[in-house]
């Protein structure tokens, strides 16, 4: 623990950690009432999300937080459960997050942070994206001055025209108020202050001095004091749904954080440990769902404000989770009289700002392939549609699978069978000349790099052809790795060439590849002179098989 404090520069993580807290506070509670949880899930989400994460994360400058990402989903598991146990509902939601949790503190432990970002950018592009359209969507309800309809996305879609005729004017002027002062604040004072603050203090305000408490729909108390424990609840009806949302919620945290680790690695110069990171973000959405906060994952915005200003340790964040602590115990009563459609109009802004413009604008340019682009599409309309699971691995699944037939048909120009000397061919002059003399009897079978299952077409291509000759050498020199396809395919090509009489010789150096091969148990119908060392002992043995072949004929 103590080593994650070293070079801790104080004066930037107190400023870092004060600044953050002013950026997270009105994210806090915009995203704790769009989840339908509430501003106080927010809060304490923002709270005990950031503290753990930070004591025992694996980024020095992570700021963790809840995310709008995090948020749609929390928002979708929230629907479900109550729609199916209106009475303990909430409480499932917050068990989601508790399996959540565990599920990122397990694949941490397992060292499988490594992997989780090894996603197509046009996946994570399009799921990105599809998660910004449902924030807004989510919105429109309570930027028009009503609440959110139950459901999600399609049944807010489905009752749009009676969510306009039912306008709440008033609201709808303060969110649009909002809106426009996030989009049109001066640069210069975005750079002094965090535009939602600016937003949240201004409009809220003004909604005091023009509007009642009675005519528009406000926060409300906030209960002070420290937060108490929700017991987890798992319904058995409901287990295999809540294992899929805890799963969903702990992948797409998984994601959020470490992808924002690199971003904060390229700011600061270091390396940071994705394992224990995840192992940090787990104990963290564990704790928070324990005590009814949101889930949460690295937060981008909050990270590169933290790292700009100075902060250079966890320090910053814990700093940062202080404040907002502060903040629910004693000035809880100053968040009374904000309007919901202020945060509202902070939700649709971060939702329009995941969008990913930047690859948006590569698209239409025609700077991406019609592959990604279709991909990217895809999985963003799914994640709308359908469901974020489903999105992300069809996406991938699309994209694993064209990847692997590209793979395929350039793996296939590493298989070559020559039998006579050829342009271009893998061997040296004395080898050729060697080759020569067996007259079309020998055939050269050359395999290079990686030999991956796509390739096993194209050694059963050549299958077909070992009955014509007398030897067959196969040649595995610069093979560094074949899996269990490949190497069956292989096996099959030597068992057919000895069936019809020929003689087979295998030159394989590499160590990893020949133990693959023998795992198949090649040595007990392969004789033991049939490993040679090089391509020249398998062509002189090869010859003199011929030699013996034609005075036995004789």
């Amino acid at each position: 623990m103590t080593g994650r404090f070293e070079g801790v520069n104080l004066k930037g993580d107190l400023f870092g950690g004060v600044t953050t807290a002013v950026v997270s506070l009105p994210m806090a509670l915009a995203f704790g009432v769009a989840s339908g949880a509430g501003a106080t899930a927010g809060l304490w989400g923002a709270i005990l999300i950031g503290l753990f994460a930070s004591l025992f994360g694996g980024t020095r400058t992570l700021i963790s937080e809840p995310t709008g990402a995090m948020t749609v989903v929390m928002a979708a598991v929230i629907t479900t459960m109550m729609a199916e146990h209106p009475d303990q509902g909430l409480a499932m939601a917050f068990t989601v997050v508790i399996m959540a949790g565990i599920f990122q503190i397990a694949l941490g432990a397992l060292k499988l942070g490594k992997y989780i970002v090894l996603m197509p950018y046009s996946v994570v592009s399009g799921f990105m994206s599809g998660v910004g359209i449902i924030l807004v969507i989510l919105q429109i309800g309570p930027l028009l001055g009503q609440p959110t309809p139950a459901g999600g996305p399609m049944e807010t879609v489905q009752e749009l025209p009676e969510l306009v005729r039912n306008t709440h004017y008033g609201e709808l002027f303060l969110g649009l108020l909002t809106l426009g002062m996030l989009f049109f604040l001066p640069k210069k004072l975005k750079q002094l202050v965090p535009p939602q603050l600016v937003a949240l203090v201004v409009i809220t305000l003004l909604s005091m001095m023009l509007f009642d408490n009675e005519e528009i729909r406000r926060i409300g108390e906030i209960p002070s004091g420290l937060p108490s424990l929700v017991l987890p609840d798992i319904t058995f009806d409901m287990l295999s749904t809540m294992l899929i949302e805890a799963l969903v919620l702990g992948t797409l945290g998984c994601l959020d954080t470490l992808l924002t680790a690199v971003i904060a690695d390229s700011l600061t110069r270091r390396e940071h440990n994705p394992s224990r990171e995840l192992i940090g973000q787990g104990i963290a959405n564990t704790v928070s769902g324990l005590f009814g906060g949101l889930p949460g994952a690295g937060s981008t915005m909050g990270t590169v404000v933290n790292i700009q200003v100075g902060a250079r340790s966890p320090l910053a964040g814990i700093v940062r989770a202080l404040i907002l602590l502060l903040v629910v115990l004693w000035f809880a009563p100053l968040t009374q009289p904000i309007p919901m459609a202020v945060l509202a109009g902070i939700a649709v802004f971060v939702g329009i700002n995941i969008l990913d413009w930047s690859y948006i604008r590569r698209v239409h340019h025609h700077q991406v392939a019609i592959f990604p682009t279709f991909i990217m599409y895809s999985v963003l309309l799914m994640t709308v549609f359908v469901g974020l699971i489903y999105a992300v691995a069809i996406g991938v699944f699309l994209v694993n699978i064209i990847t692997i037939e590209r793979l395929s048909r350039i793996q296939e120009k590493s298989v070559k069978a020559i039998s006579d000397v050829e342009e271009g061919d893998p061997l040296n002059r004395q080898e050729r000349e060697m080759l020569r003399q067996s007259k079309g009897q020998i055939l050269f079978f050359f395999l290079s790099g990686p030999m991956l299952f796509g390739v096993s077409k194209a050694i059963t291509r050549q299958q077909a052809a070992v009955g014509k000759f007398k030897v067959i050498i196969m040649d595995l020199s610069t093979v560094p790795m074949i899996d269990t396809t490949a190497a069956l395919a292989l096996e099959n090509t030597m068992r057919d060439a000895i069936s019809l009489g020929c003689k087979v010789y295998l030159y394989c150096p590499n160590e990893p590849t020949l133990d693959r091969l023998e795992k198949l148990h090649i040595r007990d119908w392969m004789d033991e002179d049939c490993f040679v060392e090089s391509r020249v002992e398998a062509l002189i043995k090869g010859l003199d098989f011929l030699n013996r072949e034609g005075e036995k004929k004789a």
